[in-house]
């Protein structure tokens, strides 16, 4: 670390590794996760390649990297380019808390303020497939807490559970690169109905995509362009974008998929991914690229109660609003077409993340207040305000629901916590 001499402040340069025993942490249990990781995951290879990083305040202090990013076996490099998919969704909701500080649109706004295309939506009764779909009743005033919530009443069409799903895909309406930008998604979302009232229930969506395009109506600005000013600028997020430029493209990871009994199966070679493109649409709900350095650093602003590096993103009565649980209940109680990290007992959802509620009901060690997100390439994070830790997980396989990488993760880095605050 450096001190700022605008702001006396240090600001961290790298992921240079503090001793771990300087900050609770048993060095010897520590290095059992490697050995697992190694054993279960990577050597078997169910994962190509893996990256995790813990830190303790912000400070790293623990990191392995293994196996390789490419199909020709180049090895997983520290500063490897990953498809962050739904991790996204964290920033850009942060990204928008930044416009609620700025007094430029509030929570219980309604949609219609700013997305006026939206005044006539309808609720799903019937039909689509071949056919029209049957007219519904008119929705409620959908808010923007909704959106960040996920209690809009919009889904997604990767959920596979009706003709609505369906004809998200047929419109590729789950953030696809290749859409005309900002007002025909959204044209596209104001022809289907909505799978609920919004407000009715928990269904995860495109909800945060619709935030990006508020987020670029507001500023003026793209959604990228407002990212880069507000968030990845002052933290120095600068290999993280929506696409991966031509002189970074050495170091982005081919994408695997899954194969249930057998080895993943190279679906998104580097070379050849729609990554390295400029997009026609930068999706808020999962666009961005990104590596492990920079993803820390958001994590590192999130320990540091919306601060890092001398700079303030949000304040903390915001962060503590956004880590809130804001559901009536569990996901798993609450939520329709579970999806990754919903299906959890003893988890909530707040604004951009879930939430711990009942780490007793987990079944994993941690504390209530604990929040976290994945992205559907199998990429992890959680933060634990009251231990100080976070954590990053990278590979590059979908999708995300295979295993349970986080709480098998979760349950070693607990482990190694010789000193605790709880």
């Amino acid at each position: 670390m450096m001190t700022d001499p605008a702001t006396g402040l240090e600001r961290m340069q790298s992921l240079e590794l503090a001793n771990p025993i300087d900050h609770g942490f048993d060095p010897a249990r520590l290095a059992r996760i490697a050995d697992f990781l190694q054993r279960d995951y990577v050597g078997p290879g169910r994962f190509p390649g893996a990256d995790v990083l813990i830190a303790r305040d912000g400070v790293p202090v623990w990191r392995a990297t293994m196996g390789h990013m490419r199909a020709d076996g180049k090895p997983w490099a520290p500063d490897t380019i990953c498809r962050m998919a739904s991790m996204t969704k964290p920033i850009v909701s942060v990204a928008f808390m930044i416009l609620v500080e700025q007094g430029l649109v509030a929570l219980d706004d309604p949609v219609t303020k700013v997305v006026p295309e939206f005044a006539d939506l309808r609720v799903y009764a019937g039909g689509g497939g071949d056919a029209p779909f049957v007219p519904g009743p008119r929705a409620r005033p959908m808010r923007m807490v909704d959106l960040l919530s996920h209690r809009s009443g919009l889904t997604y069409g990767i959920q596979n559970r009706d003709n609505l799903d369906a004809a998200y895909r047929k419109g590729r309406l789950d953030g696809h690169p290749s859409l005309a930008g900002n007002d025909a998604f959204i044209a596209g979302l104001a022809k289907l109905p909505l799978a609920f009232q919004p407000g009715e229930a928990w269904h995860y969506s495109v909800s945060v995509d619709v935030l990006g395009v508020i987020i670029s109506r507001l500023s003026g600005q793209t959604l990228g362009d407002f990212l880069r000013t507000h968030i990845f600028g002052p933290l120095g997020m600068d290999d993280t974008g929506f696409y991966c430029p031509a002189d970074k493209a050495q170091r982005l990871a081919d994408g695997w998929m899954h194969v249930p009994g057998g080895t993943p199966k190279l679906f998104d070679p580097a070379e050849k991914s729609g990554v390295l493109r400029e997009p026609g649409f930068e999706s808020g709900g999962g666009g961005l690229v990104s590596t492990m350095a920079d993803y820390h650093r958001f994590c590192r602003m999130l320990v540091g109660r919306g601060a890092s590096d001398g700079v303030r993103l949000i304040s903390p009565a915001t962060l503590r609003l956004m880590t809130a649980n804001h559901l009536p209940g569990d996901l798993p109680q609450i939520a329709r077409g579970l999806f990754a990290d919903a299906r959890q007992a003893g988890t909530g959802f707040g604004l951009g993340f879930a939430v711990t509620t009942d780490p007793v009901r987990t079944l994993t060690p941690g504390n209530a207040g604990e929040y976290f997100w994945s992205g559907i390439h199998s990429t992890k994070f959680f933060i634990d305000p009251v231990e100080g830790l976070s954590m990053v997980f990278l590979t590059q396989v979908f999708p995300s629901v295979v295993f349970p990488i986080r709480e098998q993760l979760k349950t070693l880095i607990y482990a190694a916590l010789s000193e605790s605050r709880a």
